[in-house]
């Protein structure tokens, strides 16, 4: 008895260490290199639009940072009426660039777009087009966010940050909202309610079956005027607080 009493627990210890191995292999293969976390430039007008990024905050200060991809770009164009009304006055730059992934931002961060400011708050809103072609995996994606924040704190840690949520795309219901769900739901653990701050807003886009209306999203990815009010509107309440207005 005392023997088999004797084997049990080896076999009992033994698979806690296999379960302890699998699990620190997990995580070693979890955080390898991957492309959501090795920066990268992008060619042609991508790279001309990151210099005049560069030239413009060269000028001096800013208050206020909005950083993503397209979606966020288009507060010049689309949103620009948004924009002026909300943001007009606040001393805000948009360092959106269409077709980014994390992978560039992270490259622009480390190239001049941040260069000697010191913003009090930088919004983000970053990650779809990781999902899209060549598409990362959740996780790789998680990676990608965490790396941009952690960048942001690292080089400005006097600065607030206001995570956004990635937005939801496609009509109805879809694979691809379920990886954006999946990050979204992991993300929202980087909050920590002093220097970074998870805002989900993407169900204000929605309708109450869960599509997309062509009048907030036309092509059910990019915002049309309409979305980009309820944008602003979403996080004017929170914006406010980091900005201490």
């Amino acid at each position: 008895m005392k023997r088999l009493a004797s084997s049990s627990l080896i076999c009992f210890f033994a698979s806690i260490a296999l379960v302890a191995c699998l699990t620190a292999t997990a995580a070693a293969q979890e955080t390898k290199p991957h492309s959501a976390i090795t920066p990268v430039p992008r060619g042609g007008g991508w790279m001309n639009r990151h210099k005049n990024y560069n030239a413009r905050v060269a000028k001096g200060s800013a208050d206020l940072l909005f950083i993503g991809d397209s979606i966020t770009q288009a507060w010049e164009s689309v949103g620009r009426r948004v924009w002026i009304k909300h943001y007009g006055k606040r001393n805000a730059v948009n360092l959106g660039v269409s077709g980014d992934r994390t992978e560039h931002v992270l490259w622009r961060l480390d190239n001049g777009n941040i260069k000697g400011i010191s913003p009090k708050v930088a919004v983000i809103m970053i990650g779809t087009n990781n999902t899209g072609r060549n598409p990362d995996t959740p996780s790789q994606i998680v990676d990608g966010v965490t790396a941009i924040v952690a960048k942001l704190r690292k080089k400005l840690p006097g600065m607030k940050i206001l995570l956004l949520g990635i937005f939801p795309r496609g009509q109805a219901f879809n694979p691809q909202r379920g990886i954006i769900n999946q990050v979204n739901q992991t993300i929202r653990k980087l909050h920590d309610g002093k220097h970074i701050h998870y805002l989900e807003i993407g169900h204000h886009f929605l309708e109450a079956d869960g599509s997309l209306d062509r009048k907030i999203m036309p092509d059910f990815l990019h915002l049309s005027p309409k979305g980009y009010g309820i944008w602003a509107s979403s996080i004017e309440s929170k914006l406010k607080e980091l900005l201490g207005e």
